[in-house]
């Protein structure tokens, strides 16, 4: 667990390394009910100008959150997460995500940069906001 006091501003979290298989960009889309044939059918996809199916915005911010909640650590509660997608995350890449610390506050508030990022560049880029323990 992180503690407050242990937290400076310019603090790097631990990279999150996650290679996208076909089968997690369409197991994921499915998982938050998002249907849209560009997330599972390549034909479709291509029909719709995509290279391939590509990772939904749901997947991406569920995995910019459990990049912030593994170094926030348990109790932790995740206040805002705004993300702003880019390069679409294809199958057979990988995507890491980094940031770093960026304000603490007295109340336990913690802002952090977040940006994810894959061979074409970044696919997510943002800030989150948590409510440290």
């Amino acid at each position: 667990m992180t503690a407050r006091a242990d937290i400076v501003v310019g603090e790097q979290l631990p990279e999150l390394v996650v290679p996208l298989s076909r089968t997690l960009i369409v197991a994921t889309a499915i998982a938050s009910r998002d249907y849209q044939d560009v997330h599972h059918d390549p034909e479709l996809a291509r029909e719709r100008g995509s290279e391939d199916i590509f990772m939904n915005i749901l997947t991406s911010n569920g995995f910019a959150e459990r990049f912030v909640r593994e170094w926030a650590g348990e109790g932790a509660v995740l206040r805002r997460l705004a993300l702003r997608l880019g390069a679409p995350n294809y199958p057979g890449d990988t995507m890491t995500c980094t940031g770093a610390v960026v304000s603490v506050s007295d109340d336990g508030l913690c802002e952090v940069s977040v940006r994810c990022v894959n061979s074409r560049g970044v696919h997510a880029a943002g800030t989150a906001v948590v409510q440290l323990p």
